[in-house]
């Protein structure tokens, strides 16, 4: 039987897919796309796009497609013989591409090609091509090329063992508490701990670091020493500072060598630092652009955060006797303080938010907004829970994507999008190919036969990620480098995301898509309202915690020394930003995936700089809204047309003020948040 992992003719056969296919499977994919790389270098090839694109972009495609497979894999199917398969086959397929975007000869070759015989499509893409080569170290000889093809190598390697690191520390941890300890919790989170703790035949509850289980404690534990338990269990994640043996999962001196190995490419490459490499191809400029946009963003930010903290001190000592509240208490009295304030909780909400109707109710408001229809369909799955559907317009086909949405073990946690597959006019026999996306969240699964019940952050996470598969599906870019988000500027990948949240907060949007899962009713009016008047709670606060990510990552990559540590780093950022103080023991770096392992280093500012993108973006729709709250038609044909559908085939800033006739402006972002 043919190599599933080899089989580009339909549907990824998941059902199919073992890791004793990994192996050889790479070698022939990186054989046919080594041979490709000769025959398109040699010196009687043509200096042609399309001729190029036939022999090299089609086995490269290929291979990268493949082996997406068994990364997305590993990261929601995490196995010991699929890790080792993967971690076998790394540095292989890392050293081809990094051979690949230095290869001097290939990099003549592109540099040969006339602009002028190129379409807009092909064009940006040979400018971002010409870009890649200098930061892959195409213009770097003899020892220098060596040494940076030997550090992305490292580099890949250490990136995948900082995320299992994570992911084994995460998932070796469980508390076992008893029912006494429970007080406050959700009765749907204690009776997955209890089931959790009867399949492994053991007494009591078990608690984990798994999201739909650590918040809810988190919120709703009326036990301090329980809250203190977890939280130092998921602070200290993959560090020194973890508890027993779990040390053995620490990150430091992984952390350590990814950062200096980074300075090191920086400066073989030309540059001061990691940050100013990071921001080539990024709208913001200079690594100082994004630390005066973060500083900017956090004094407008700081006098309503410290308002949020009196707020909080004061309700802490009159209502719950708290008069010195620690790290693990503020979630706690933030919740309790919410529900005194607006009447309302969280857990009341989620009754109204069945995993089956907020789907229907995303799909109704894409379908009607986007002119595009959505519904299930068929093809093997990795997993019993994931959902598979397609996206058509007019009756032919868009994109297709799945959707996996319970948490589970071996499933890295967070929620993401990654492309399966690219659109594509194929160059090899003239067919289009068109997208498929991955949308990945960690949901609670449901109890008692009931449906998976969503908070409204679980709701806003999906619709988020919704919006970056809408980016990547409903492109009409044939040209795969810059069609859906690739090629998308970094700092700007987050607009679409960002910009479906708002959807959430929408009345007319909202009705449709809730019925409580006991009695079927909508999401009744006065409750909305309460809801909307706690939309702005704590805006304050998350702004300010959200540039001490973003700044902290920036300095790190361009005033650091990787060989100290970076807690000090860290403890002078929070003293600059933070209105509330971390524990010593606090290890957040050490779990910091963005910046480590998922593509964010000197880039986490990207979500605040696409934020002020969003919020205008959206800010167009609020000013064509009709009488009943409906957004208009027109502006979504004109957003879908402007920024959906051209993908990265322009620059993100051209994109924008397309669909919004300016440049953005930081006004609605404020507005959107109370501190305008």
């Amino acid at each position: 039987m043919t190599n599933p992992l080899l089989d580009f003719s339909g549907h990824i056969p998941f059902d199919r897919i073992t890791p004793a296919d990994v192996a050889p499977a790479v070698d022939q994919l990186l054989e046919r796309a080594d041979a490709a790389l000769q025959t398109v270098t040699a010196p009687d090839f043509p200096a042609d796009w399309g001729a190029i694109a036939r022999v090299l972009d089609v086995a490269t495609e290929e291979l990268g497609r493949a082996f997406g497979v068994v990364g997305h894999l590993s990261s929601v199917a995490d196995t010991p013989e699929l890790r080792a398969a993967y971690n076998a086959a790394l540095p292989r397929v890392t050293a081809f591409w990094t051979r690949l975007g230095a290869d001097e000869r290939l990099y003549a070759k592109y540099k040969a090609i006339d602009p002028a015989t190129l379409n807009a499509e092909q064009r940006q893409a040979h400018g971002n091509a010409l870009r890649n080569f200098v930061l892959s170290g195409a213009e770097l000889q003899g020892a220098a090329r060596e040494r940076f093809a030997a550090i992305q190598e490292r580099l890949a390697e250490l990136q995948q063992k900082f995320s299992e690191n994570v992911l084994d520390a995460t998932d070796a941890y469980a508390h076992y508490a008893s029912e006494s300890d429970l007080e406050g919790l959700p009765a749907d989170v204690i009776q997955t701990a209890r089931a959790a703790a009867e399949a492994e035949g053991k007494p009591g509850y078990r608690l984990t670091l798994k999201m739909p289980c650590y918040l809810p404690v988190m919120q709703f534990a009326k036990s301090s020493a329980l809250r203190e338990t977890l939280y130092r269990a998921y602070v200290t994640r993959a560090s020194d500072q973890a508890a027993g043996d779990a040390t053995r999962f620490d990150n430091s001196a992984v952390m350590a060598e990814i950062l200096a190995l980074r300075q090191e490419e920086a400066r073989l490459l030309g540059y001061d630092n990691f940050g100013q490499v990071s921001l080539v191809p990024k709208m913001a400029h200079t690594p100082e652009q994004v630390t005066h946009f973060l500083r900017d963003l956090a004094a407008r930010a700081r006098p309503y955060a410290k308002k949020d903290v009196a707020d909080l001190r004061a309700f802490a000592a009159e209502r719950l006797g708290l008069t010195d509240p620690q790290a693990w208490d503020w979630p706690y009295i933030s919740e309790q303080l919410k529900e005194a304030r607006y009447a309302f909780s969280e857990q009341e909400l989620k009754q109204y938010f069945p995993a089956p109707k907020v789907l229907a109710g995303l799909f109704k408001i894409v379908e009607t907004l986007f002119e595009v229809s959505i519904r299930r369909d068929q093809a093997p799955v990795w997993n019993d829970a994931v959902e598979f559907y397609r996206i058509e317009r007019a009756g032919q086909l868009v994109g297709q994507f799945y959707l996996d949405k319970p948490a589970r073990a071996g499933k890295r946690g967070g929620a993401w999008m990654d492309d399966a597959r690219a659109r594509w006019l194929r160059p090899d026999n003239g067919l289009l190919q068109t997208p498929v996306a991955y949308l990945v969240c960690n949901f609670a699964a449901g109890v008692d036969g009931k449906p998976a019940l969503l908070t409204h952050d679980d709701v806003i996470t999906l619709f988020h990620e919704f919006g970056h598969g809408l980016h990547h599906m409903l492109t009409q870019v044939n040209e795969h480098d810059v069609s859906g988000i690739s090629g998308v500027e970094w700092d700007a990948v987050e607009l679409p995301s960002q910009f479906m949240e708002n959807f959430c907060w929408e009345w007319e949007v909202l009705r449709h898509m809730t019925a409580h899962v006991d009695t079927g009713e909508p999401l009744p009016r006065a409750l909305y309202d309460k809801m909307i008047a706690a939309r702005n709670f704590q805006a304050g606060m998350q702004t300010l915690r959200q540039i001490e990510f973003a700044l902290f990552d920036m300095l790190l990559h361009t005033e650091h020394d990787p060989k100290d540590s970076p807690l000090p780093l860290l403890a002078r950022v929070r003293e600059e930003v933070a209105v509330l103080a971390q524990p010593p023991f606090n290890r957040m770096p050490h779990s910091f995936s963005h910046i480590f392992a998922g593509g964010y280093a000197a880039g986490y500012y990207s979500y605040k700089w696409a934020e002020v993108l969003s919020a205008d973006a959206y800010a167009a729709f609020e000013e064509t809204m009709d009488a009943d709250g409906m957004p208009s038609l027109e502006t979504g044909r004109r957003y879908r047309q402007n920024i959906l559908e051209v993908g990265g085939s322009r620059p993100a800033m051209e994109s924008f003020k397309a669909f919004r006739g300016r440049e953005p402006e930081l006004d609605a972002l404020l507005r959107h948040q109370g501190m305008s």
